[in-house]
């Protein structure tokens, strides 16, 4: 049985009542910024002064080390273990075993959207599950899945996911898109003091507006060195070929930060548009590349296993925006066309069918403008 999860579509639309009402973006459109020949706009993030932004650095680090950990795990076919996974998840370095060094306060669940912070957890914990079974995975029985051609090899729960990709790709939703998009850009941390610089800092909008670039994973002066990307920058720059998106996007974090910095507020409230939509598109686009990855590969429950989950993360990630262009309405059919329902641990791919695939396709590549290179991604 389909099931829906009403509690948190209900929650982000309540977001929408606390947000900045802003102009919203369509297809491959940017809002012109307003003129003002009063300050200038720098070519590179890095010409900003006060620049600050460790904590999220320290959590994008916390996500990748939680990553390689999957696939150092994965690699040797050793189980999972569900305490130090869950303790990586909350901070708990006593138990998550860091290769790096992080601060007590800094951690991926407390900044994860609180209604589906048990969620992730139950899908590590399930992860668990698939990494112990020492079965070998088919319809009903979670374990090692290898692709036909012996390349590859992914832990699939019984319903034949992937869920290292559906808690990868979904914290890039609901932990990092949630923070640029609800919580850095939004109005709590935007109607905040922008005259008093604290040295290192900034003004508190300045800094606010630093924290939510930080998240995008990439340097200060992207896309001229794309050196050591994470996450969002990381598929940011695969898609560019087609997309164009990454001089895109950091032009929309350029202009927001040298507006606050030059107090023009007007044009602030155009980038957090622009950063949004960019936003947007990028996740749409990743989700079409990942749906024609299964499309390729339905015969191979591997890959339709690895892929699927790919681009349902992807899709999940749109709804971590209330000024998104797709309808939460065509957002949950498109959730439902790619895994059956719009809960994690729902999931169901041997549910998915032809059918629902290109209308989940079509319909996201019609909604973002991506219909010319949809074939392409």
């Amino acid at each position: 049985m389909i099931k829906m999860n009403n509690k948190l579509n209900f929650l982000l639309s309540c977001i929408a009542l606390f947000s900045i009402t802003l102009q919203s973006c369509k297809d491959d459109d940017t809002i012109p910024v307003t003129n003002d020949d009063t300050y200038a706009v720098p070519t590179s993030y890095a010409e900003f002064d006060n620049i600050s932004y460790g904590g999220q650095t320290q959590r994008l680090n916390q996500l990748l080390e939680m990553k390689n950990y999957f696939k150092s795990s994965l690699s040797t076919e050793t189980a999972l273990e569900e305490e130090k996974l869950l303790a990586m998840f909350s901070n708990d370095a006593s138990k998550a075993g860091w290769a790096g060094t992080y601060e007590d306060s800094k951690q991926i669940k407390s900044k994860t959207f609180e209604p589906v912070q048990l969620e992730f957890e139950n899908v590590l914990k399930s992860m668990v599950l698939a990494s112990n079974s020492g079965e070998t995975h088919s319809q009903g029985i979670a374990g090692i899945s290898t692709s036909k051609d012996n390349a590859k090899k992914y832990w699939l729960n019984a319903n034949g996911v992937d869920e290292a990709q559906v808690f990868e790709k979904g914290l890039m939703g609901a932990f990092i898109a949630y923070q640029i998009n609800e919580v850095y850009t939004g109005e709590s941390k935007m109607n905040v003091d922008n005259e008093e610089v604290t040295p290192g800092k900034g003004t508190k909008m300045e800094h606010h507006w630093d924290e939510a670039f930080g998240y995008l994973g990439v340097p200060l002066d992207y896309p001229s060195s794309t050196d050591n990307l994470l996450f969002w920058g990381s598929y940011a720059n695969k898609r560019n070929e087609l997309l164009a998106c990454n001089q895109e996007m950091m032009n929309a974090f350029i202009a927001g930060r040298a507006a606050i910095t030059n107090r023009n507020l007007a044009n602030r409230d155009i980038a957090i548009a622009n950063v949004r939509a960019a936003m947007e598109k990028l996740a749409a686009a990743n989700a079409i590349h990942y749906i024609n990855e299964t499309l390729e590969k339905m015969d191979d429950i591997c890959i339709k296993g690895h892929a699927l989950a790919e681009a349902y993360g992807f899709a999940y990630a749109l709804k971590f925006n209330t000024n998104k262009t797709i309808t939460s309405s065509d957002l949950s059919k498109v959730l439902v066309n790619l895994g059956a329902s719009e809960t994690l641990a729902d999931l169901d791919f041997y549910a998915i069918d032809l059918d629902g695939l290109n209308n989940a396709k079509n319909k996201l590549s019609s909604t973002y403008g991506l219909d010319d290179i949809k074939d392409l991604l």
